[in-house]
């Protein structure tokens, strides 16, 4: 295995290269939830030294373990071993989804590879023992639905759970997301509502929903199918979300008071000026998705025009409204943003309860949104929502 750079902080499979390497390391601290092995991805990693920086020998590499994993669940399908075939279909799903994530504009080709991701999902879903995972559609306006996985509480005697609404970011979606905690999180009493938001996902290559600022839109979108559910309290839901999920969840908890509590899992604080940085720069800095990746989940014919579309994209007089508990967890070493837009976020906050937890690089979990170590932030957080939500 290629060997990390003396200096660096967090492991670097390519160290030429931070998105790929970023890719890699997230898929490494989500083989725990089933997402990968680590003998996988080595294997794919060697493949991939042939033509370093090639996006399309990735998504060619990533596609080719993805049917050599889907086989196998296949295989294992058709002997009744459906343990082994939901195990082998989850994996497939991420290799599908982290080949396909850089492939911009979504081609057939991408289309088929993230279609064929989702089938491997449900056929996980279907086939595996625990927990309960429900496929639902959730109304959201001029007669779309946002695509979404409501998963079930474990470990409670409640008729009607608490339920955290988690929401992906900038590249991640909802199966992504699942493989980022969720059973850990229902584990704690808490049910999970993960929905694929404007500009990810689903909603975005099959159904045109595309990224919007004023994410509380599909927040209260989000509260209105909750409520009508016999089996979650409403009164005691949260929103989570994850990178630019920084600015989802504080933004659509400081404008919609039916969230009881908050978490920025790593924080935004003006996405304008990220992204004009990193035009600035000619996307030569770190980033985990190519730079044309912005314009098109919004829809923007240039950068330009992307540029002006982000200009809402700031918390600032906007958090000053939010009163429900808030968490912020961040990176001391995140490289793609920096940690004091976490601390302007959290000074800006109208929240009388607020955590900024900072992941320091000695404990581990230091890099964005705690790629090094994923355990020690999604128990941090999950157990703070546990407590806040009185689950």
């Amino acid at each position: 295995m290629p060997e990390a750079r003396a200096n660096a902080n967090w492991f670097t499979y390519f160290p030429e290269d931070y998105r790929w390497s970023a890719a890699i390391c997230g898929m490494l601290s989500g083989a725990r939830f089933g997402q990968s092995e680590i003998g996988e991805i080595d294997q794919v990693g060697r493949r991939l030294r042939e033509k370093l920086g090639d996006d399309e020998h990735w998504f060619n590499e990533w596609k080719w373990m993805g049917d050599r994993v889907r086989a196998l669940g296949q295989a294992a399908e058709k002997k009744k071993n459906g343990l082994s075939a939901a195990s082998h279909y989850l994996r497939a799903c991420s290799y599908y989804q982290m080949g396909e994530r850089f492939r911009t504009p979504k081609d057939k080709r991408a289309l088929d590879v993230f279609k064929a991701s989702l089938d491997c999902f449900r056929r996980f879903v279907r086939l595996t023992d625990r927990p309960r995972i429900e496929q639902v559609e959730i109304p959201y306006e001029r007669g779309k639905k946002l695509p979404a996985y409501f998963v079930r509480a474990e470990n409670t005697k409640k008729a009607k759970a608490p339920c955290v609404v988690f929401f992906d970011g900038l590249d991640v979606t909802k199966e992504l997301q699942y493989m980022r905690g969720v059973d850990d999180l229902v584990r704690r009493g808490m049910s999970c509502l993960i929905v694929d938001g404007p500009g990810t996902g689903e909603s975005i290559r099959f159904r045109k929903i595309y990224l919007r600022h004023d994410y509380e839109a599909a927040g209260s979108a989000a509260m209105d199918y909750l409520e009508k559910r016999r089996d979650v309290d409403a009164n005691r839901v949260a929103v989570m979300a994850i990178s630019l999920g920084g600015y989802y969840a504080p933004r659509v908890a400081s404008m919609e008071p039916r969230f009881k509590a908050c978490v920025a899992w790593g924080a935004i604080w003006d996405y304008h000026e990220t992204w004009k940085k990193r035009v600035e720069a000619s996307f030569k800095t770190e980033l985990s998705v190519p730079g044309h990746h912005i314009t098109w989940i919004l829809n923007a014919k240039s950068l330009d025009e992307a540029l002006k579309m982000l200009e809402p994209y700031r918390l600032d007089g906007v958090v000053q409204k939010m009163r429900c508990p808030f968490l912020i967890t961040h990176g001391e070493d995140d490289k793609q943003q920096p940690l004091h837009y976490a601390q302007s976020l959290y000074k800006a906050s109208g929240s009388k309860d607020k955590t900024l937890k900072v992941f320091t690089v000695e404990e581990g979990g230091a890099q964005h949104c705690q790629r090094d170590n994923l355990s020690i932030g999604t128990a941090y957080m999950f157990d703070w929502l546990k407590e806040k939500l009185r689950a």
